[in-house]
């Protein structure tokens, strides 16, 4: 299998009043990718500018970021001809690999917006190098910029930053840094959503070294999601046995949601679900299980005390 790093660049409105923004609120202008073999070595290139269709006059942020003029852009080819020669590069049996999550994203939101041919009609699984860099070199959590990452492991740069193609190759120059040097850091898959699982067979579970993540199909709406059986179960991710909940599923936002169980092998586990809506109003869940300690168990219990207590002024409010 190799390794395709892709980086986009894109372009949006002045003025947020164009028609499009809410179909495609970041136009692609550029692809830039670089091809790793399994042995971390660049196999080959890809950069293309894209002739812009829908914003014609460049962003003031993005023009200054990226020292691309619009001049430059109308020597570019259509997106939908650019996509098609990038799909034909990359041929068969390969993993996106990007920096950060967006750009799997918006890139087939852009070929939506076309009526293109989907990447996948499901979750795509591809490389968060800016999260593995994060686990291999830092805390795991922190997202860092990608200038900061050539910094700290020393790379020469001898491109200038900001472009497609300039960022895939540094991008790619980590990935291959990470493989090298923690191999096991690329089982840590992560999963662009753009398209949800269609059903219950297709709904992914994925389990690693410290916690399990599930995606749900798309449901109609937040209540329907919360409301089945599956979405709202505890399992033991290391023993795989149905829990029963110490603290039932609570809110203090409407967004992410958290739940205690206990195995009485493993011990405490925590749940979280982030609610996710989809481009055509849909909804689906993230939900993930992770072993805590008693401690996080206690603080877990304090928020919760906390979001009842939330609630509980905001009725005393509205009944005033």
């Amino acid at each position: 299998m190799k390794y395709i790093v892709l980086d986009l660049e894109w372009n949006q409105s002045n003025t947020g009043l164009e028609k499009e923004v809410a179909k495609m609120p970041f136009e692609i202008i550029e692809i830039g990718a670089i091809s790793l073999n399994d042995s971390y070595v660049m196999e080959g290139e890809f950069s293309q500018l894209v002739k812009p269709q829908v914003y014609t006059e460049m962003h003031l942020v993005t023009g200054k970021l990226l020292h691309l003029q619009m001049q430059e852009l109308e020597h570019g080819k259509p997106f939908t001809e650019v996509m098609g020669n990038f799909i034909q590069w990359c041929g068969k049996d390969y993993i996106f690999c990007t920096w950060g999550d967006q750009d799997l994203r918006e890139l087939q939101r852009n070929m939506k917006f076309y009526d293109m041919t989907p990447l996948s009609e499901r979750p795509i699984a591809f490389l968060d190098v800016q999260k593995l860099f994060s686990i291999a070199y830092e805390d795991g959590k922190s997202r860092r910029s990608l200038e900061h990452a050539v910094d700290i492991l020393g790379l020469e740069k001898d491109i200038p930053f900001h472009r497609a193609f300039s960022d895939a190759y540094y991008t790619a120059e980590i990935l291959a840094k990470i493989g090298r040097e923690y191999p096991e850091t690329l089982k840590k898959l992560s999963f662009d959503v753009f398209h949800p699982p269609a059903t219950r067979e297709q709904e992914i579970r994925v389990q690693f070294d410290t916690y399990m993540k599930y995606i749900s199909r798309e449901f109609r709406c937040k209540q329907e999601a919360m409301a089945d059986w599956e979405v709202r179960s505890s399992k033991c991710y290391q023993c795989h046995r149905n829990l029963r909940k110490k603290l039932q599923w609570f809110t203090s936002n409407g967004r992410h949601y958290y739940c205690l169980a206990f195995c009485k092998k493993h011990g405490y586990l925590e749940g979280k679900i982030r609610i996710r809506h989809t481009d055509d109003g849909g909804t689906y869940v993230v939900k993930t299980t992770k072993l805590i300690t008693d401690q996080e168990a206690v603080s877990l219990l304090e928020r919760y005390t906390h979001s009842l207590e939330l609630r509980r002024n905001h009725h005393i409010a509205a009944s005033l």
